[in-house]
């Protein structure tokens, strides 16, 4: 998991979106609970927004340079799919960096 140390250099803010008492959002809720403390100690000065709302789809947004925004939807996957989305998010600000 060292990319996560490198996340707020591609990456200008994450948000997590998700349902408060779905059991399709659990999986985001539970990886917010595990992992939020270890993302901000590592990126202390990266925006991690969390945003529940009734009935919402869990999804996970990454805003990158530019205004430029990316979403993959939570829904279905295990807390270790979630870290994976999160990882291919970061790679990707790299690219949209570079362009």
């Amino acid at each position: 998991m060292a990319w996560r140390a490198n996340l707020s250099r591609g990456v200008k803010e994450i948000r997590f979106l998700f349902c408060q008492s779905s059991l399709a959002s659990a999986p985001a809720r539970e990886f917010v609970k595990k992992n939020y403390g270890d993302i901000k100690a590592r990126n202390p000065s990266l925006p991690v927004l969390i945003r529940e709302c009734s009935g919402v789809e869990p999804q996970l947004w990454a805003r990158y340079d530019m205004g430029v925004e990316r979403c993959v939807r939570l829904d279905g996957l295990t807390e270790a799919q979630i870290d994976s989305k999160l990882e291919e998010l970061a790679k990707a600000g790299g690219s949209i960096k570079s362009k």
